[in-house]
Order: C-alpha cells, then structure tokens, then sequence
C-alpha cells in the first residue's frame, strides 16, 4: 500500500499542480499568446494597409509624372509657335524695313537724277548760248533772251 499511498499522493499532487496551472498560469500564457496573435495580426493588416497604399501611391505617381510629361510637351509646342511667331514678325519688319530703305533709295536716286537732268539742261543751254554765240558772232544777252532760253531748256 505504500506504493499506492505514494501513488495517490503523486496523483494529488498532480491534480494540484495542473488545478494550479490551469487556474494562474494558462489564463496569464493565454493572455500572452493571444496579445501576441493580436500584435501579429495588426503587423500584417499594416503591411497589407502598407503595400495598398504604396500601390496607391506608385498610381497617383504615374498619374502626375504623365500629367508633367504632357505638361512639359504642352509648353514646348507653346514655345515653338511662339517662336514660330516671333520669327514672322521679325521677317514682317525686316521686310518693311527693307522696302522702306529700297523707297528711300529710289526717292534719292530721283532726287539726284533730276538734279543732273537740271545741271545738264543748264549746261546744254549754255553750250546752246555758246554756240549761238559763236553762230552770230555776237555775244547774246542771257537776261535778255531768258524766255528763249527757258523754252530751249524745256525742250531739251
């Protein structure tokens, strides 16, 4: 009976220390491995939170770098008429200034034109003068034959 006696009593003891257990360890074990079942479970549903908003993130990244590419070619075709532009007009200027100096020119050349029309008429008039004078052997009086001469200069 000895070996049942100290059997029971290894059974109460047992029975004590699972009681034990089960009443003061487990539940505090329990608490633990269910706050760190919750600790994981947060850790993942963030990374899933995470991993979306990157992906939200790359989208709205993609969106505004193709909005700055579209942006950017806008601007460089507003640039180019603008140049485009910039260079008729230039053209345009040039092209007036061009046909204002070629008025000036014909206007000056005019000018100098009818200025040796005048010089030669006078000449030939007095070459006229001259020869007449050398004609009639006398000398004929300018201001007296201003008239004739005036309409000999016409002619001419």
């Amino acid at each position: 009976m000895d070996i049942n006696m100290s059997l029971i009593g290894q059974m109460i003891t047992f029975a004590v220390l699972v009681w034990v257990s089960m009443k003061f360890v487990f539940p505090s074990l329990n608490a633990a491995l269910d706050e760190r079942a919750k600790r994981i479970a947060d850790g993942l549903a963030a990374a899933d939170q995470g991993q979306q908003a990157m992906v939200v993130a790359e989208k709205r990244a993609s969106e505004a770098l193709a909005g700055a590419r579209e942006e950017a070619s806008q601007r460089v075709a507003d640039a180019e008429k603008r140049a485009q532009l910039v260079a008729e007009e230039i053209k345009a200027n040039a092209q007036a200034e061009a046909d204002r100096i070629i008025a000036q020119a014909k206007a000056e050349a005019e000018q100098q034109l009818a200025k040796a029309r005048e010089a030669l008429r006078a000449q030939v008039a007095d070459l006229a003068v001259k020869g007449a004078e050398q004609i009639l052997k006398r000398e004929v009086n300018a201001s007296a034959h201003a008239d004739l001469l005036s309409r000999l200069a016409v002619e001419l």
